[in-house]
């Protein structure tokens, strides 16, 4: 593994680097990644910086699916659908270990129904063209009963089954850090933007803040990115203190179980709720995930939690579909995210907003993109580079990321225990096999060893416990009791690997606990 994957070699670079740099990121999520791992590509000087860890936001919260949205198709975003479509099956070629076929099930409950949803899903098909996932197909109540057990079958007409895309999404994040720093990129985690720095009227750079040290990072830029999603609206009013808000702020959470509630591999969509929305219930990591809500908000908490009614929302939706019903008692984990959703002319519905992406130019040159999702961050990054390369005058140059291999693509060879490491899951073995210890369990009921957070310390860029147990793993949103028993060993482990000492142990540790407090069924709901 490459030395250069750690916070303090690309802190180094971002510090012994006077020159200008061609595109400086604001923003570690999908989006902004994105956009470093595309200009890096096309050879442009790039260095992206993140407030807080790659991921800590909305990124890391989605419903684990990459592809069209359905909903979509109803509504008639045409384009947007077939966008998604075509970039779901990029990332199905380009990042294997970390996006697959996913086979769904919608539940039919009239001949009607079964006509519609047929036509529906072989216009959806037909959109992703060459790289469809495969054909849809209509299925009897013993096909759906084989496919998912716990299907609550009385009352329905039958059934429709088509292949969609999974994903781990802050396992691909890291992966896409990691792409961007083999193109040359410098990436740094928990640096945020404090200033824009300008010069004649433009903004020629940024002052962000090293919050391990305290120090300043003062960074010259010939064009300056705004990736920041949810938080938008912060990085422009930097720009410009009166800028109205351009970002309508949507919640989404989700609820995650053990997998018996949803045994198998296929996942359930069902079809509308009384908000206008979609739930799917989604098998992911030995679990299952049900989401999601689409609740406004006005502020913008880094750790949000469920609103008054979202939990029981989304209980009482699903209940008349599985026969084996869960209950707040069977939650094991609860997460939230923040949509950033580009602000129309009524806000009131954020579930009638648009997912499609802009990009924006001030009159200071700086760049923002705003809104999208996850599946079609490529797409983005590719729309936004453009442009800023445009307004930051660089030498012209094609994107090259359709086709690009996200790194960990395993090639022909996979380690299926190890499966979302893929070409790294050698490199984990060996970290395994010569550390004693580093195959000791990290906490009952999940599948994760001290390795993978020794693992994540020297490779991955990992500082904290929380960026150990809620992104290099995924324990903190499958099941957060057992995440916060893990703690203790995870911050002993990271210690040793950051140099640091029994007070920063015993610091990160309540930390992570105020963090579990959005995430334990028991605390989650508090205000």
């Amino acid at each position: 593994m490459s030395s250069t994957f750690s916070r303090e070699a690309q802190l180094e670079q971002l510090n012994n680097d006077d020159c200008a740099w061609d595109i400086v990121v604001i923003g570690g999520g999908a989006t902004g990644v994105g956009v470093a791992v595309d200009a890096a590509a096309r050879g442009y000087r790039v260095a992206l910086l993140e407030q807080c860890d790659f991921g800590k936001g909305t990124s890391s919260r989605s419903t684990k699916l990459i592809h069209g949205g359905l909903r979509y198709l109803k509504q008639g975003r045409i384009r947007l659908v077939r966008d998604a479509l075509i970039e779901r099956g990029l990332l199905c070629k380009n990042a294997p270990h970390l996006v697959y076929p996913l086979p769904t099930i919608v539940p039919l409950h009239s001949r009607w129904e079964a006509a519609y949803y047929g036509i529906g899903l072989k216009i959806y098909e037909r959109l992703s063209g060459r790289l469809s996932l495969g054909p849809s197909r209509r299925l009897s109540l013993d096909d759906m009963r084989r496919a998912i057990p716990t299907l609550e079958t009385r009352g329905l007409y039958g059934g429709a089954s088509y292949l969609d895309g999974a994903f781990d999404d802050a396992r691909l994040l890291v992966n896409l850090v990691q792409t961007a720093i083999e193109h040359g990129a410098v990436c740094v985690n928990y640096a945020p933007v404090r200033e824009l720095v300008k010069e004649a009227g433009h903004v020629r750079g940024v002052v962000a803040e090293d919050l391990e040290t305290g120090k300043s990072l003062r960074l010259a830029a010939r064009v300056v990115v705004n990736a920041t999603g949810p938080f938008s609206d912060q990085i422009l009013k930097l720009d410009k203190p009166g800028a109205s808000p351009v970002i309508a702020a949507s919640q989404g959470i989700h609820l995650v179980f053990d997998r018996e509630f949803l045994p198998g591999e296929t996942a359930l969509i069902v079809p509308k709720t009384r908000d206008g929305r979609v739930i799917f219930a989604v098998p992911w990591h030995n679990h299952a995930v049900i989401g999601t809500t689409d609740t406004p908000r006005a502020d913008l908490p880094l750790e949000p939690r469920p609103l008054p009614g979202e939990v029981d929302f989304l209980l009482e939706t699903i209940a008349p579909y599985l026969s084996h019903k869960p209950q707040r008692s069977d939650i094991r984990s609860v997460f939230a995210g923040i949509r950033p959703l580009v602000r129309g002319g009524n806000t009131s519905n954020t579930s009638k907003l648009g997912r499609d992406h802009e990009v924006r130019i001030s009159s200071t040159g700086l760049v923002s993109v705003l809104g999208g999702k996850w599946t079609t961050y490529r797409k983005m990054a590719e729309d936004c580079v453009d442009q800023a390369a445009r307004i930051g005058e660089l030498k012209p140059a094609d994107c090259t990321t359709k086709s690009m291999p996200v790194h960990g693509h395993p090639g022909s060879a996979c380690v299926e225990r190890l499966r979302e490491y893929g070409s790294d899951a050698p490199a984990l073995e060996q970290v395994i096999a010569s550390t004693p210890g580093a195959n000791e369990q990290l906490a009952e009921r999940l599948p994760y060893v001290a390795g993978q957070a020794i693992f994540a310390a020297r490779h991955e860029m990992a500082r904290t416990v929380e960026d150990v147990l809620a992104r290099r793993t995924r324990a903190l949103f499958l099941d957060a009791e057992a995440a916060v028993a893990a703690a203790p060993r995870v911050a002993e482990l990271l210690a040793a690997e950051l140099r640091r000492d029994a007070t920063w142990q015993a610091d990160q540790l309540e930390k992570f606990r105020l963090v579990a407090e959005a995430y334990r069924p028991s605390t989650a709901e508090r205000v």
